[in-house]
């Protein structure tokens, strides 16, 4: 049995970033261990995807003693039961995850980059974590960037040398459960424009809500679903988050732990993104028959095909309240970009087609 262990920063992203990896590859004989910062949905997620939890503190916020601790604590646990492979993830998983798997002398240390925070940092902030993306870029043996947007922003960035830089097939970190995501008849007559995602500043949610409030002036049965927690860090500004849970036109859903069924009450998929590796809620939204609203943003623009699976949008209220308004008025084009967005997720970014990408380019 060959034993894998991933590094993770919160428990939140399990779903996101491996789907039903876990069940999948044990079958095939991998054993699989997840160190990550504890809370009670790590272990709820433990039970339920067949993999062995290692709680050790992956904090976010830059923390020079309780960093350097983890690492010493991962590293003796990484000898301890002496992983030939360590995927880590995240720049902060990746910061403790790559230097333990480095100190302990992994043979196979996969760094995943799904994304750079530092390309919407600003200052000496931005320095830093392009110094840490370099750092773990050279520590890694193997980097798997999530999307050929970021692939390209991290050559310009020199953040690794391009020989360890791969993508899985034409992106994403682990594919589309197109069982789980898939169209299911709409229960509501209503138009329903959705968000699934992280409610922060970077995702354009400040725009967003300015922009759906525009196009909702004076229309009755028109609904704009928010569903995704909210975030310290990056955080809404307070007039914004007024807006979300006080607007009449406004749903406000909170974390949704399975999120398939609130797409299926959707009719079109909106992520006005300033920066994403590859944003999955895109996939699982034209998995679920839904046309999409997006930006050319790293990430966001390997997600559709323009005028077949969606449009893009500029980050600003109006152009986001146009673009709103055109699915509106033109319900065959929504239907029409709906099912091109089905066949797009299915010939592409399928679980089973990344699955063996998984295993070929990192698991063997």
């Amino acid at each position: 049995m060959k034993k894998i262990l991933h590094v993770i920063n919160v428990s939140f992203v399990v779903n996101h970033f491996f789907g039903n990896q876990f069940s999948h590859f044990s079958k095939k004989g991998y054993d699989f261990t997840v160190a990550c910062t504890e809370d009670e949905y790590l272990y709820k997620q433990a039970k339920e995807k067949g993999f062995k939890v290692f709680p050790v503190a992956v904090l976010k916020a830059i923390s020079p003693l309780q960093d350097a601790l983890s690492i010493l604590r991962l590293t003796r646990f990484i000898r301890k039961e002496r992983f030939p492979i360590v995927v880590a993830h995240s720049p902060k998983g990746g910061l403790i995850g790559i230097t333990a798997a480095y100190l302990a002398r992994v043979e196979k240390r996969v760094f995943f980059r799904h994304g750079v925070v530092f390309e919407t940092a600003k200052g000496f902030k931005r320095t830093l974590l392009i110094m840490i993306e370099r750092f773990v870029g050279a520590l890694a043996t193997d980097v798997v960037i999530v999307s050929e947007s970021l692939q390209r922003l991290s050559k310009d960035y020199k953040l690794n040398n391009p020989a360890k830089s791969m993508v899985l097939g034409k992106g994403t970190c682990s594919g589309i459960d197109i069982q789980r995501f898939q169209y299911r008849p709409k229960q509501n007559s209503d138009f329903v424009v959705g968000y699934v995602g992280r409610l922060v500043r970077d995702k354009g949610v400040v725009e967003l809500i300015q922009g759906w409030l525009q196009f909702a002036d004076g229309k009755s049965d028109v609904y704009l679903h928010i569903v995704g927690p909210l975030e310290v860090r990056d955080a809404v500004p307070e007039d914004t988050l007024q807006k979300i849970k006080n607007s009449p036109s406004i749903r406000f859903f909170d974390f949704v732990e399975d999120t398939a069924s609130c797409y299926n009450e959707m009719d079109v998929f909106i992520l006005p993104s300033y920066r994403e590796g590859f944003p999955v809620g895109i996939l699982e939204a034209s998995a679920s028959r839904l046309p999409i609203i997006t930006t050319k943003s790293t990430g966001c623009i390997n997600a559709i095909q323009e005028n077949i699976t969606g449009i893009y949008t500029e980050i600003a209220p109006k152009p986001i309240a146009e673009a709103i308004d055109y699915y509106y008025k033109n319900p065959q084009v929504r239907q029409e970009h709906g099912r091109n967005g089905v066949l797009f997720v299915k010939n592409n970014f399928s679980e089973q087609k990344l699955f063996v990408e998984i295993e070929n380019k990192i698991l063997n």
